[in-house]
């Protein structure tokens, strides 16, 4: 009992808001989906390509406020590992707000998130907001596509 409060006391502070009652198994589930998800986003800024290759499957489609094009796993790795390259680092991730919905083995985030990342020496944060799909295949959580806003 005391766990499942404290659960559900983590996720309200993480500002993430379920949209239906859940069961112990399905808090649990919820918990495993956030840490996929801030395991691709930190593999991504890590350059850490074998994560991401396990957690972003080959027929990925990515759509990015202000590009024309739309990316595929070969995209995120080969950005992942430019952006580690130029000594690109990550100093501050943060999901302010973030509704998850359920669909089966399929699973939708709606985030807020805020970041700071240092290249060059030179800082740069913004803000914006992300729509996620994850898919729960061979016993784990895969990315296989995300939107996500211009910056604001």
């Amino acid at each position: 009992m005391i766990r499942r409060r404290i659960a559900v006391l983590m996720l309200l502070c993480a500002g993430v808001v379920v949209t239906h009652a859940q069961s112990p198994t399905e808090r649990q589930n919820d918990e495993a989906l956030l840490r996929a998800r801030e395991t691709v986003w930190r593999a991504w800024f890590a350059g850490d390509v074998k994560t991401l290759e396990q957690l972003v499957p080959p027929e990925t489609v990515v759509m990015s406020g202000g590009e024309n094009e739309w990316k595929h796993q070969a995209d995120v790795l080969r950005s992942s590992a430019e952006f580690h390259a130029k000594g690109g680092k990550l100093l501050r991730l943060e999901f302010p707000r973030t509704e998850v919905q359920h669909f089966g083995d399929v699973v939708i985030i709606w985030s807020s998130y805020v970041l700071e990342t240092e290249v060059d020496g030179k800082r740069s944060s913004g803000s914006s907001r992300v729509t996620e799909i994850f898919v729960w295949r061979n016993g784990r959580w895969m990315n296989p596509g995300w939107h996500t806003d211009n910056e604001r």
